[in-house]
C-alpha cells in the first residue's frame, strides 16, 4: 500500500524541518511526503525550500487553516493510505511500516498509535482521560478528542464516507472528524509508541481559543444530522450536548456575559429541546 504523509505547517519553522525529516527516514518503500505551507511569514518557506527529497512535494496556498491545508494535501495526495503529523510532532523510526502491517493483519480502516509527550522539552505522561481507546470509540469520543492527528492512518474509504476536515471550524476540527470516523469504523491501536508529540508552545491551536466547548458543541450538533446515527448514539450525543451547553451557559454567566452564553442555549435547545430541567 502506498502511503501518503500529510504535513501542514504555519510559520513553525523552529520545528518543521525535523517533521519532515523524521517521515523521510521511514523505513517503509512506498510513501510520499506531502507539505502545505499555509502561507507562512516567517523562515518556513527558506526552509522547505532547501529540502530536497524525491519523496517531497510542497504546496502553498493563502492562510486557510489547518483543516484547509490538510484537505488540499489529501486531495492531491497518491496514496491508498493517509497518515497525518503536525509539524511540530515526530514520527519515530519503523512507524509507517508497524502501522501498515498492523491494519493489513487486523483488517482496519483506521489506526493510531501511541505517542510519547514531551512538554517544554520534558517527557510526561498523559492523564487517565488521554489514554487512547481502541474499536467502537464513538462513545467515548464524546466528551474530547480520542484520536491524536499524529498518529492516525487511514485508508481512502474512510476520508470518502466521514471526510473532509470542516473548514468553518478554527479549532477542534479533529474532534468533528473523529466524530464521523468513530460512528462508521472501529479504531485499531498499536500499542507501541510511534510519534513524539511535542506540546506547550503558544501557537498550538488547543492553546489559542479559550472554550474549546463551543466547537465540541458545534460538531456534536452536527453529527445529529449524520444519517448514519441510531437512537442509542443519539441519546448520548444529546446528553453530551446538554452537558457542555449546561457548563458553557453556567460559566459565561458567572463572568457577566450574557450574549453568547444565550445564543448557545438557544441553538442547543433548537436541537434536542431544554438543557436545564424544569
Amino acid at each position: 500500500m502506498f502511503v501518503s504523509v500529510i504535513i501542514p505547517t504555519f510559520n513553525r519553522a523552529l520545528n518543521v524541518e525535523s517533521a519532515i525529516r523524521s517521515a523521510l527516514a521511514q523505513s517503509y518503500p512506498d510513501f510520499e511526503v506531502i507539505v502545505v505551507d499555509d502561507g507562512s511569514t516567517d523562515e518556513t518557506p527558506y526552509i522547505l525550500n532547501r529540502l530536497d527529497s524525491p519523496r517531497l512535494r510542497v504546496l502553498r496556498q493563502a492562510n486557510k487553516g489547518v483543516s484547509a491545508a490538510r484537505n488540499a494535501a489529501i486531495e492531491a495526495a497518491q496514496g491508498d493510505m493517509i497518515a497525518l503529523l503536525d509539524s511540530d510532532d515526530v514520527f519515530l523510526p519503523g512507524k509507517l511500516a508497524a502501522q501498515t502491517c498492523f491494519m493489513q493483519e487486523h483488517g482496519l480502516d483506521i489506526s493510531q498509535t501511541r505517542e510519547i509527550w514531551i512538554r517544554r522539552g520534558l517527557r510526561v505522561n498523559p492523564m487517565d482521560k488521554h489514554v487512547q481507546p481502541s474499536g467502537w470509540i464513538f462513545s467515548q469520543c464524546l466528551d474530547m478528542c480520542r484520536i491524536s492527528p499524529s498518529t492516525v492512518m487511514f485508508n481512502r474509504k474512510v476520508w470518502t464516507q466521514a471526510g473532509p476536515f470542516d473548514e468553518n471550524l478554527p479549532a477542534c476540527e479533529d474532534y468533528d472528524l473523529w466524530l464521523r470516523v468513530a460512528l462508521r469504523f472501529p479504531v485499531g491501536l498499536v500499542e507501541q509508541a510511534y510519534t513524539v508529540k511535542q506540546g506547550g508552545h503558544a501557537d498550538q491551536l488547543s492553546r489559542s481559543f479559550i472554550g474549546l466547548d463551543l466547537f465540541r458543541i458545534r460538531a456534536l450538533l452536527r453529527i445529529l444530522d449524520d444519517p448514519v446515527l441510531t437512537e442509542e448514539p443519539r441519546r448520548l450525543v444529546e446528553r453530551q450536548l446538554r452537558r457542555k451547553a449546561r457548563i458553557l451557559v453556567r460559566g459565561g454567566l458567572k463572568r457577566g456575559r450574557v450574549v453568547e452564553p444565550m445564543r448557545v442555549k438557544k441553538m442547543v435547545e433548537s436541537a434536542i429541546g431544554p438543557i436545564f430541567a424544569k
